[in-house]
């Protein structure tokens, strides 16, 4: 009988273990839903629908986006820090929703350094002050001195209230001492659009957004807010050189899950990130589009979170960037 119990035993803590083995390699075993807080057409959800369609491939499992964009980012982030910790739900994220609306909305529904599991930094976007094409103002200068002139009468368009495009124009208007109009929408997408439209009159934006607008002879890029000129605009000047002096603005592209994915799971996705990411099609895609490929470990990842969120802090309190 104890030989029969032993054999029992072990028999079960076999079936325990290949169960579980089973479990983790079945993942994924249908469709995975990639939210992004943000509309249709932002540098980040051209993006992200590139790298979802290679990492489709190597999961064998499509990903699905959808986009939940609104109140800066809070409704489709909440959609995501509130979603099972299996894996099937993934949160493509720019860093504003991560590092500036936090201190918008100190209100907000989710933490966002203790709801999310960072899984990966995808890219970076580099950014520029665009105008309509016919627009008055040729130049940066030219801008300046119409805000100068009418304090309060120039409008910028934003993806709302404490998004990147509202934190760019906020540091642009301190740095040149003007004060233009804040003018929200729900999302860069229509923010873009209106300045195409003459409905505002310019905007800061990720270049991912804009690009089909510039080539399409819509907008007109003034200026870009790197570090050096871009070589896909080698003749648009920096903000810096133009004499706001050691002005840079840029944002990113990451990717999160709810707080509690497996690590099995999270180290499965991460790596198909970077994979993705080294395929010469997608990175192809990817730069055409405005953006500069980085990925990471989850770690790095988190890291640079902590340290963009406290960045921000100071700036949204410096400049006194409030939710209107």
């Amino acid at each position: 009988m104890q030989k029969f119990i032993t054999q029992l035993a072990a028999a079960l803590a076999m079936f325990a273990c290949a169960s579980a083995v089973q479990s983790q390699s079945a993942y994924p075993a249908k469709q995975i839903k990639m939210i992004i807080p943000l509309a249709a057409g932002s540098a980040v959800d051209n993006a992200a629908r590139v790298l979802a369609q290679k990492m489709s491939q190597g999961l064998g499992q499509p990903i699905v986006i959808e986009n939940l964009a609104g109140s800066s980012g809070l409704i489709g982030a909440d959609r995501v820090a509130k979603a099972a910790p299996d894996g099937y739900t993934i949160g493509g994220f720019n860093d504003s929703v991560l590092t500036m609306v936090p201190h918008i909305y100190p209100r907000a529904p989710w933490n966002a350094l203790t709801d999310f599991d960072p899984l990966s930094l995808v890219a970076t976007i580099e950014w520029g002050l665009i105008v309509k094409t016919d627009s008055p103002h040729k130049t940066v200068a030219d801008f300046i001195a119409a805000a100068k002139a009418a304090p309060g009468k120039m409008s910028y368009g934003s993806g709302g209230s404490g998004s990147p495009q509202h934190i760019a124009m906020a540091l642009f208007n301190a740095s040149a001492g003007i004060n233009s109009l804040h003018v929200p929408y729900k999302g860069a997408t229509p923010a873009a659009v209106a300045v195409a439209s003459g409905e505002v009159d310019a905007a800061f934006q990720g270049l991912g957004t804009v690009t089909s607008l510039i080539q399409g002879g819509k907008v007109r890029l003034l200026a870009v807010s790197s570090t050096k000129r871009l070589p896909q605009y080698p003749t648009v000047p920096t903000v810096d050189e133009l004499g706001l002096k050691n002005f840079f603005f840029n944002s990113w592209f990451a990717m999160v899950l709810p707080a509690g994915v497996p690590k099995e799971i999270s180290d499965r996705l991460n790596a198909e990130v970077r994979s993705a990411l080294a395929d010469p099609e997608t990175r192809d895609k990817m730069i055409a589009q405005g953006v500069t490929l980085r990925g990471s470990t989850a770690a790095e990842l988190g890291t640079a979170t902590k340290e963009q969120f406290a960045l921000y802090r100071k700036v949204i309190q410096d400049n006194g960037i409030k939710a209107e």
